[in-house]
């Protein structure tokens, strides 16, 4: 196979991985706090023997994640939380620290805010967040300050990573932080009953997989046309 062969067969891999990720992106269009992905193609150029051509390929091995801010929208729970601007919340992973902007938590039996899956959600300090099960009323200022009965409990801390470039999307709604995070003290608000919607705009990603399906299905047509020359060659040769 020629380098034209192998250009388009690793565009067509790039191509099906792009396919998946809209695909996933649409499946969670309606996930909380969920995080739209995109791929990053790039070309890895290999020298070949002396006077031959260089052997160019196309690869799509990096994931975007866009984090642009996702629609609010009012639910009236005690303990859903929105942040408008920028940060994250960090919670409590099974394999260390991990930031999120799903803001939807619940009391344990201990009294400590956790996420629907247990994790426990942290304050600014890095400590589980409590509230006391027999407070009437609990409240959250913008500033992530938590009041049960009026008087402070504790505060929602808000991170960001200390390396902007330095995250991994864990799955839908969490993200990995191997450089560690940082607080945030400012630039962001944070609303008591209220969820931040996913950053996905279904109609843009159907649009953007037909696009990508009629770029996959040229592709194809190519590598037939290239094998079709290939064998008539052969048997030109070969007569």
């Amino acid at each position: 196979m020629d380098n034209a062969g192998y250009t388009t067969l690793t565009r067509q891999s790039g191509l099906l991985d792009e396919m998946q990720v809209i695909a996933n992106n649409i499946a969670n269009a309606s996930t909380t706090g969920y995080r739209r992905e995109g791929v990053i193609f790039s070309e890895f150029v290999a020298a070949l023997d002396p006077g031959e051509p260089s052997l160019s390929m196309a690869t799509a091995n990096v994931r975007d994640t866009r984090m642009e801010q996702g629609a609010v929208t009012q639910t009236g729970g005690t303990f859903d939380f929105a942040i408008e601007g920028d940060g994250f919340f960090m919670i409590e992973g099974p394999m260390g620290p991990m930031l999120t902007r799903a803001g939807s938590f619940t009391p344990n039996a201990a009294g400590e805010l956790v996420t629907p899956d247990g994790y426990r959600l942290l304050d600014g300090g890095g400590a589980p967040i409590f509230v006391p099960p027999d407070a009437r009323s609990v409240a959250v200022a913008a500033d992530g300050t938590i009041s049960a009965d009026g008087d402070p409990v504790s505060d929602l801390g808000l991170y960001l990573p200390a390396d902007p470039l330095d995250i991994r999307h864990r799955d839908g709604v969490r993200f990995e932080v191997p450089g560690g995070a940082q607080p945030m003290f400012e630039g962001a608000v944070i609303l008591q009953g209220f969820l931040e919607k996913s950053n996905v705009d279904p109609v843009g990603e159907i649009a953007r997989m037909i696009e990508i399906q009629r770029a996959y299905e040229m592709g194809q047509a190519f590598l037939e046309k290239e094998d079709e020359r290939i064998r008539s060659v052969t048997r030109t040769l070969g007569g």
